[in-house]
């Protein structure tokens, strides 16, 4: 019979922990959270301390009796919930239904689940920390205060529905300056003049550096047409060329925001998707004859410190792999990125470098194993030596003028040999030669070529951009990027377009109203203070019901002024010439989930909607009369078809272009890539690039 029962959250969790514990142990799931604040009403006594009113979250009866029934079997009650604030306050409510102690040593935490982990973490098991448990509910009381005081107030006031939080009008606010920005953005024109130049075997390019030893900027044809006239026609003389030895070296460890955002650039993931495939990674995969292991660690995490252990393995990995020299003379130690960083945890590390990704394959599904090789190739690639580069910069002279060629080539690998970071415009680091020259060697020009360029706005906020500049701001924490994103869309604040984010009208419209009547709620210092607030209740430095008490002393009085000044707003529909073709009546531009649709003014007796179509000017290749038309599918994702559906079928993901193949006349396709924009035909290998300086795809 066994002695113990554990509980984790997951069922996945459950049976891996499971077969390392043997019969003595009873190990079941609570399917996350068991109790919460009630959906119906506030659920805080603000008059007396701030105290929450939880309840049994529906539908949980039936696996809280099966853990009632299981606990009174067994002498001992084990709570191993994950190890963080969440993670606690699942063990904190476990121990109040179950009947444990607050002195029990009950609590079990493991940064890993594998058999060495699990097992010497039920060697010292801990009480409760209340430290966390009291962080996670302020949290979760400042929140549920913020949404359910405003909410009910933009719904009497604007709209029914509408809702307003903490986190996530911080991030719509965010993405509608980006926009303002945007708007306002005026272009500025500047030239840039490369030549070719001839070096015998050689040729290679230099761009305009300065004149008469000075950086004038080219802003116009007659600056380009002062610099071609102080060139002459004379040939270029080297002036001088400098050559030195430039060190690289390797990104951190990931923690969660650097892991949404490099499998966002790398990999095409949704901040949601990459932490759904990271917990299936953490809870444990079956390898066969190995059994069920988890192949990463703990992935809410900011921090970067790897367990001695890790290094340990690391370093007798990348000796006998790639050998004493791709290892660094001492082991990386990385610190914390900010100083509101939680030191709890490791980086996000394979729970063993053994197990290769290679290796591991046969074992993962696709996307299991492209996150894997992720994680993989960084942590190991922290582990490495820096790489070298050999760089060479050569001036020359022409007339007045001074060009510049800059070249460089790897000397030794180093880290590089197994990864290298993305960056934000999608560029990668490849050896560019120059030709050995000295001072005063003379070369003649091949081509001189003046281009012409108009500075670009700043880039919309994709998901890994918006997470980065949350985390640099201290907005929000490892647990709340993925749901943030996740709800200002489904409330219809956010659209996506082109996998960035644009503000919605209704968006704009709370925001502005939560700028006059709630300012400190989108101030990015007061809430950036907030989180840090939060951290010091978890360190045991702050008393919770304090932290609640100062914010909610100048948000009630915002509250009471809010109630009696803001003026209700109809938000009226915008009418289309489109009627619908059910009832007759006109039909009106929508905001929904995924951008502006069509329905029916009827609603709710005619309940008629459309997507909106937008003709991009290409006749259809397959039945040569209808147009191709934008169109998006359930879940939001932009393809292109005939605006003859159903008599005609053609679709096509990518955006047809309005002109034919030069080599064999068949449609051609646009494709976007990091690395810019070209068009392709669909039948044949001709591809063409695309000059598309505004190209934002490119940038992530």
């Amino acid at each position: 019979m066994a002695d113990s029962l554990v509980i984790v959250e997951s069922p996945a969790k459950a049976k891996t922990i499971g077969k390392y514990l043997g019969s003595k142990f009873i190990v079941k799931a609570s399917m996350g959270h068991i109790r919460d604040l009630p959906k119906s009403q506030i659920g805080v006594e603000v008059d007396r301390n701030f105290e929450p009113k939880y309840i049994t979250i529906r539908g949980k009866g039936s696996i809280l009796k099966e853990l009632k029934d299981a606990s009174k079997k067994v002498k001992k009650i084990y709570l191993a919930a994950d190890p963080d604030r969440e993670g606690e306050a699942i063990a904190w409510h476990l121990a109040h239904y179950l009947d444990v102690g607050p002195e029990e040593l009950c609590r079990v935490v493991f940064n890993e689940i594998t058999k060495d982990a699990v097992k010497d973490a039920f060697k010292t098991p801990r009480r409760i920390n209340q430290d966390l448990v009291n962080a996670q509910q302020a949290r979760r009381i400042l929140d549920r205060l913020v949404g359910y005081k405003i909410s009910p107030l933009l719904w009497k006031k604007v709209k029914k529905g509408l809702s307003a939080g903490r986190v996530q009008s911080v991030a719509v606010k965010l993405i509608q300056d980006r926009e303002n920005e945007i708007k306002a953005f005026e272009p500025e024109e500047y030239w840039s003049i490369t030549v070719v130049l001839d070096a015998g075997k050689t040729v290679f390019e230099a761009k305009y550096h300065s004149i008469n030893g000075e950086k004038k900027e080219l802003h116009s044809q007659e600056d380009v047409d002062l610099i071609l006239a102080a060139m002459g026609s004379e040939a270029f003389t080297v002036k001088e060329v400098k050559e030195k030895e430039r060190q690289r070296n390797p990104s951190p460890p990931f923690i969660t925001s650097s892991m949404q955002q490099e499998a966002a650039r790398k990999l095409n993931f949704r901040a949601s998707k990459t932490m759904s495939v990271a917990q299936q990674l953490y809870e444990g995969i079956d390898l066969g004859k190995e059994g069920t292991v988890g192949l990463i660690t703990y992935m809410r995490t900011d921090s970067t410190r790897i367990s001695p252990v890790a290094q340990e393995e690391a370093k007798d990995f990348i000796f006998n792999k790639f050998g004493p020299a791709f290892y660094p003379e001492t082991p990386r130690q990385y610190t914390k990125k900010n100083a509101n960083a939680q030191d709890a945890h490791e980086g996000i590390r394979p729970t063993s470098v053994l197990r290769e990704p290679d290796q591991m394959k046969a074992f993962l599904s696709k996307d299991q194993y492209r996150l894997y090789k992720l994680v993989w190739d960084r942590f190991v690639a922290s582990q490495m030596a820096s790489a070298v580069l050999d760089t060479m910069t050569i001036d020359l002279t022409a007339g007045e003028t001074v060009f510049r060629a800059n070249g460089s080539k790897m000397k030794f690998a180093g880290f590089m040999k197994v990864y290298v970071e993305s960056n934000d415009d999608g560029t990668t680091e490849e050896d560019k030669l120059l030709p050995p020259l000295t001072k005063g060697d003379s070369l003649q020009k091949q081509s001189v070529d003046p281009k012409q360029h108009f500075t670009q706005p700043p880039p919309r906020y994709t998901e890994a951009r918006l997470v980065r500049a949350l985390e640099e701001m201290g907005i929000g924490r490892p647990s709340t990027y993925a749901p943030t994103l996740e709800t200002i869309q489904k409330r219809g604040y956010v659209a996506i377009e082109e996998k960035k984010f644009v503000p919605t009208e209704l968006g704009e419209l709370v925001i502005q109203l939560m700028q006059e009547f709630f300012p400190e709620i989108l101030d990015i210092e007061f809430t950036a203070h907030m989180e840090e607030e939060l951290d010091f209740v978890e360190e045991g430095k702050e008393d919770w019901v304090r932290v609640l008490d100062t914010f909610y002393t100048s948000f009630e009085k915002r509250l009471i002024f809010a109630e009696e000044e803001m003026k209700e707003i109809e938000i009226q529909d915008e009418i289309s010439d489109e009627i619908c073709e059910k009832c007759g009546k006109h039909l009106v531009y929508k905001m929904g989930r995924f951008g502006k649709f069509l329905a029916c003014s009827g609603f709710p007796d005619c309940r008629n909607t459309k997507p909106i179509i937008k003709d991009i000017g290409v006749t259809c290749p397959t039945c040569h009369t209808g147009k191709i038309v934008e169109r998006r599918s359930k879940k939001g994702r932009v393809f292109y078809g005939c605006d003859q559906y159903p008599t005609c079928d053609f679709v096509s993901w990518d955006k047809p272009v309005n002109k034919p193949c030069p080599v064999c006349s068949s449609m051609m396709i646009e494709k976007r890539s990091k690395n810019g924009v070209n068009i392709q035909c669909t039948q044949c290998d001709h591809k063409e690039e695309v000059n598309d300086d505004n190209s934002d795809d490119m940038k992530d």
